[in-house]
């Protein structure tokens, strides 16, 4: 197991957008852009149920979610690990990123009866490099 330093943490911590990669059930990779934020020593994004995230998840919780510092392409954090998904609270965490990503008080984009569900990656492997 690996840990975030607080450098690592700090720049996931910033509204930046990160890049989460699942693995498909034909073993390709699959990479979207999430909101994302640190909860203790995890990371944290929130998705959908039934969304190919998920989906991917159920089949094989191996995943990588990737910042870059948009002011310094040198500067960034990359972690991977094995994902825990869990849908407990998962609504107050989808406000908390609309929060820190939109200044919104709720997330504004959620579908009628969609139901949320957390990932939460416990780092196996970190990259963490300061930039210039």
């Amino acid at each position: 197991m690996a840990t975030l330093t607080p450098e690592a943490k700090a720049l996931f911590e910033q509204p930046l957008h990160a890049w989460v990669t699942t693995v498909r059930p034909d073993g390709s990779l699959h990479s979207t852009v999430v909101w994302v934020d640190t909860d203790g020593d995890d990371v944290i994004f929130n998705t959908a149920v039934g969304r190919a995230k998920e989906k991917h998840l159920r089949q094989d919780p191996q995943v990588s979610i990737s910042v870059l510092d948009p002011e310094d392409p040198f500067h960034l954090v990359s972690v991977s690990g094995t994902a825990q998904l869990d849908v407990e609270n998962a609504d107050e965490v989808i406000d908390h990123l609309a929060k820190k990503y939109l200044g919104a008080a709720t997330y504004p984009y959620r579908r009628a009866g969609e139901q949320r569900i957390n990932v939460r990656i416990t780092p196996e492997n970190v990259i963490y490099s300061p930039g210039r």
